[in-house]
């Protein structure tokens, strides 16, 4: 198939840029100290790509996508980074055949893993995000209590979501204090495993044993104003199919809110300005030393937030240049 024949709105990934930003990420991060996660891209096509880049471990934010990468034949080492109550999908995430290490952060959470047959726990720590997590102090309390009730402890996971933005002026010494209060409970709780850290900060986070990155892999504008060495490789290809000339013209894609993830802003458009996105339409108009397309031809919008566009979908194209080589159904949707 050629770029020039598919569907718009269709999600395309440009495979040099997506080898080149799996490569840099394993020169960074080798083997097992990377854990890829699966909620940026939700495609256990992609996920296997990872592991044949020798990255076999990985780490998810839902139980559909535990259940999918085991299914998948992926079920080597997964942690659910996230904290579940629900013993159906406890349940089933326990006989699914794969390794599977869950979050915990609670009496209750640590409750609900034991009684629903689930053997492995990290306890996962509030390094600041202000989302899940129990307080530093209370880490080794969470700990003894999960031991208590049968449960493997491996180890502590803390996330600084809230620092992957962070100037590069302040970054590093933040990212340090953060992970000052993990170790802190890290000491408490003992175990190998210290998981944490994303695409923001994993060049700067180096104390923590495995990298929860995944958004590097496809990338967004969000984290493409950073600087990092990643390319953008994910793109909404749309169809143009109005454009309004003039003094004050403008042209509009297929493609809008229902296939774009807007919480962080509009998209961007490759020759344009974007103006505005409505329910099924991108508006935009040309830059000052440029010229509006014609209607019928195609154009690349670049989303600004990579998870929740993804999950719009159900398939990524994979194109070399104007050829379609590959098609990743992404099959991890859902909850």
């Amino acid at each position: 198939m050629r770029l020039a024949d598919l569907p718009t709105p269709s999600l395309i990934v440009d495979s040099d840029a997506f080898v080149h930003n799996v490569a840099t990420m394993g020169r960074a991060w080798p083997g097992r100290s990377l854990r890829p996660h699966v909620k940026a891209f939700k495609s256990t096509a992609l996920a296997k790509e990872l592991a044949a880049a020798g990255h076999p471990s990985f780490c998810a934010a839902t139980p559909r996508e535990v259940l999918g990468l085991a299914g998948a034949g992926l079920g080597e080492d997964l942690l659910l980074a996230n904290e579940v109550l629900d013993q159906v999908k406890l349940g089933a995430m326990a006989k699914c055949g794969a390794r599977v290490t869950i979050a915990v952060d609670s009496m209750a959470t640590v409750a609900a893993a034991a009684a629903s047959g689930i053997r492995e726990v990290l306890i996962d720590v509030d390094v600041g995000c202000l989302r899940c997590g129990c307080p530093p102090d209370q880490a080794g309390r969470v700990a003894d209590r999960a031991r208590a009730a049968g449960l493997g402890v491996r180890g502590v996971m803390g996330y600084e979501g809230h620092l992957m933005m962070e100037p590069d002026t302040t970054k590093s010494e933040r990212v340090e204090a953060a992970m000052a209060s993990l170790a802190q409970a890290h000491e408490a709780v003992g175990g190998e495993v210290v998981s944490g850290g994303g695409t923001g900060t994993y060049a700067v986070n180096r104390w923590v044993t495995e990298m929860q990155a995944g958004s590097y892999t496809l990338m967004d504008t969000d984290y493409g104003r950073l600087g990092l060495p990643f390319r953008q490789a994910v793109f909404l290809w749309c169809t143009v199919i109005s454009v309004h000339r003039g003094s004050r013209g403008w042209a509009v894609t297929d493609g809008g809110l229902k296939a774009l993830g807007m919480d962080h802003g509009n998209p961007t458009v490759l020759g344009g300005v974007v103006l505005y996105c409505s329910d099924e339409h991108t508006t935009f108009i040309a830059p000052p030393d440029g010229l509006l397309p014609r209607v019928g031809d195609r154009v690349r919008l670049v989303p600004a937030h990579l998870d929740p566009t993804v999950a719009y979908h159900e398939r990524l194209y994979v194109v070399d240049g104007k050829d379609v080589v590959d098609t990743w159904d992404v099959d991890l949707r859902n909850w």
